[in-house]
């Protein structure tokens, strides 16, 4: 028994690895700020949010390998460290984990229905992301929202919905999930090309050249299509944008070049804008739907990304 144990440490080790990885918790504090509403039992919520959490985690394993990630936040991804094969391993199981975790916190039929409904979504977002990149496919930006909505807003809903269901409160927040996770999206978008999670993740080192090539810019060289690059890819900047995307450059200078264009472009400035009539939504509805502080606490963190303008 014992060294079954030992054995699922090390079937398990990609994802403690993971756990290492300094993180702002923002999905945790939107879900938590939720139970403003619900008035759920701490010990249940703390149980919905582990399951959301190791769901969204095990996904981070299978995205490094999908966006050939040698970095996470600062240290090495897990697969560099112990192989792609075990590294999905470890990702299905977590995954499968999560599902008997959800199916103890609520009833069977309904558990299972919030898992598969919502991480599919989930799957097939990224899926449709992944699609686009691999191939050179720039999409609107409706197809980018809807997108978006899959991948980061079905997330944000399988952890409200997990609370939401062992509370008397049923009332339909679905369009306000939805808006807090395109806000947190696209902040996450704009933060990568602002360099706004580095500096938060590293303040402490003078020499923030450390890892800088892989935590400069990184969606351009995944060659990611994030909202500030399709915008951009409609002005006359686009196809050297494109051109650049193509390499799947790891070379600073030329991702500073490109920055440079996608400022030129107006695109950093279009998504400050959206950015700002995001926050402006989903005040207002918050309002709409009776106030809560915790979530004006969550709105008032995600204004961080304004301090990533001058830099």
């Amino acid at each position: 028994m014992d060294c079954e144990k030992n054995l699922e440490k090390e079937l398990l080790a990609p994802y403690m690895h993971l756990l290492q990885v300094k993180s702002k918790q923002f999905r945790n504090k939107i879900v938590l700020a939720f139970n403003y509403w619900f008035k759920v039992p701490d010990d249940l919520v703390q149980n919905a949010l582990n399951a959301m959490t190791m769901t969204y985690n095990a996904s981070l394993l299978i995205d490094d390998i999908q966006d050939n990630s040698i970095k996470r936040r600062g240290i090495e991804a897990a697969h560099c460290i112990y192989g792609i094969p075990l590294t999905i391993n470890t990702a299905v199981h977590v995954l499968v984990l999560a599902l008997k975790q959800e199916l103890d916190l609520v009833p069977a039929a309904l558990g299972g229905n919030i898992f598969v409904d919502h991480v599919l979504d989930v799957i097939y977002g990224q899926g449709v992301e992944i699609y686009w990149r691999d191939n050179f496919m720039c999409p609107s930006e409706k197809e980018y929202k809807e997108m978006v909505q899959q991948k980061t807003g079905a997330m944000l809903l399988y952890g409200v919905k997990l609370l939401q269901v062992l509370s008397d409160d049923k009332r339909n927040y679905d369009d306000f999930v939805k808006l807090l996770g395109f806000y947190f999206q696209l902040r996450d978008d704009y933060c990568n090309l602002k360099q706004l999670e580095a500096l938060e993740e590293y303040p402490e080192k003078e020499d923030e050249s450390v890892n800088k090539e892989q935590d400069f810019c990184e969606d351009i060289t995944e060659g990611k299509f994030s909202l500030p690059i399709i915008h951009a890819m409609k002005t006359p900047q686009g196809p050297t944008i494109l051109n650049i995307l193509r390499q799947r450059t790891r070379d600073i200078e030329v991702k500073k070049y490109c920055l440079s264009l996608i400022e030129k472009s107006g695109s950093l400035q279009y998504t400050r804008d959206l950015l700002s009539e995001l926050d402006r939504d989903a005040r207002k509805e918050l309002v709409r739907l009776g106030g809560n502080p915790l979530m004006e606490d969550v709105l008032d963190g995600l204004l961080s990304w304004k301090g990533s303008e001058n830099i």
